[in-house]
């Protein structure tokens, strides 16, 4: 068993999302030599996340990065998904997207509830089909790393609904970037089904506090809950405060 520590996580579920890195950016990201990410990619390949090209490397361990992803604070998402769920009441019209946290969520809602669940991603539809609970797939094009579906026909399906919540991932929270993702397709489902929620809840783990990713989906001020396995530290803890954020701790 190859363990990983936090930073080639990160890269792991960067190369997931993305499909290939580059060293040069990676050693921006992470602000460490072009030897250290080589060593990490090295590590990623022997492990069998990744296959080391020239400059960079692609992606190729998709089951086996999907479960080390989801072994990562794997308590801590369980908890954070039992919160946002009791948070869904009968009658709702919820959306929930991509990843391992919300996944956590589709996971604790009770079976038969009267709901119905809006997703784009393909393993939280599943899910909810086994628990008898109505569910529309956002169709479009599917992202084979990440299980989930984008582009314009998931987009034009999303902008035609409305929903009493929505429960969205993250891999950045940060007070000036507000909440980040390192891709932009998933970035631009996110910030759709903002604009088309009355209530917008946030579910991350506490690692993800004070990373910042490229793409920002939604300020401070857009999102009413952010729920979470630890609280903030003072400064960012503040800032959620202030925006009007109802922090929860799972």
């Amino acid at each position: 068993m190859h363990e990983l520590n936090e930073r080639q996580q990160k890269i792991v579920e960067r190369l997931e999302s993305e499909g290939e890195i580059k060293i040069n950016e990676l050693k921006l990201l992470f602000d460490v030599t072009e030897m250290t990410i080589r060593r990490d990619l090295e590590k990623l390949e022997q492990a069998g996340f990744a296959r080391r090209t020239f400059g960079g490397a692609i992606f190729i361990g998709k089951d086996v990065a999907l479960k080390v992803r989801t072994g990562i604070q794997v308590e801590e998402k369980i908890k954070i998904g039992r919160k946002a769920a009791s948070l869904i009441q009968p009658g709702d019209s919820i959306f929930i997207d991509g990843g391992t946290t919300t996944f956590e969520i589709a996971r604790s809602i009770k079976p038969r509830m009267d709901i119905t669940v809006v997703t784009n991603a393909l393993n939280v539809a599943h899910e909810l089909l086994d628990k008898k609970i109505p569910t529309i797939v956002a169709g479009g094009m599917a992202m084979e790393a990440t299980a989930t579906l984008i582009g314009p026909i998931a987009a034009s399906t999303i902008a035609s609904l409305a929903f009493d919540r929505v429960f969205l991932g993250a891999t950045g929270l940060t007070a000036s970037h507000g909440f980040s993702n390192s891709n932009a397709h998933e970035t631009e489902i996110k910030k759709l089904a903002i604009s088309k929620a009355a209530e917008v809840n946030i579910v991350i783990d506490h690692t993800k506090f004070g990373a910042k990713e490229l793409f920002s989906f939604a300020r401070l001020g857009q999102v009413h809950r952010l729920i979470t396995d630890r609280l903030p530290e003072n400064e960012l803890k503040e800032a959620c405060q202030s925006a009007g954020i109802s922090v929860i701790e799972a």
